[in-house]
């Protein structure tokens, strides 16, 4: 069965920084790109960064290039995302899915985790 858990979310202030984790179970981890989304109260779903297994190439949304880093250790079948700078605006649910494709958007992904929240105050 395939699992997504996402770890590492918190509350914390302008500036600080969290490392979010997604542990990955079910399926061929090494073959498939792992992405990070995020929710904000009254936004849609956002792509903010994903990653390939097979060559680990990364890839970020402009409103976090730059703060946030994404990486992977394959042993651990776990993705990471550092997130640095944080603003108020970063404030959401982050969610990590895993799928074939991968990329900023939705459609490349087949399965997600229930999130971990992230809460930035000022």
């Amino acid at each position: 069965e395939v699992q997504l858990v996402e770890s590492g979310g918190g509350l914390v202030q302008a500036g600080g920084s969290l490392r979010l984790s997604c542990a990955a179970s079910g399926f061929t981890f090494d073959d498939y790109a792992i992405g990070w989304f995020r929710r904000a109260p009254g936004k849609a779903r956002e792509g903010i960064s994903c990653i390939s297994n097979r060559d680990g190439s990364t890839y970020y949304a402009d409103s976090v290039k730059g703060r946030f880093t994404i990486s992977s250790d394959n042993a651990k079948n776990t993705v990471y995302l550092q997130v640095n700078s944080l603003k108020p605006e970063d404030t959401a649910v982050y969610y990590c899915a895993a799928g074939p494709r991968g990329g900023l958007g939705t459609t490349g992904y087949e399965y997600w985790g229930q999130g971990t929240q992230v809460t930035v105050s000022s």
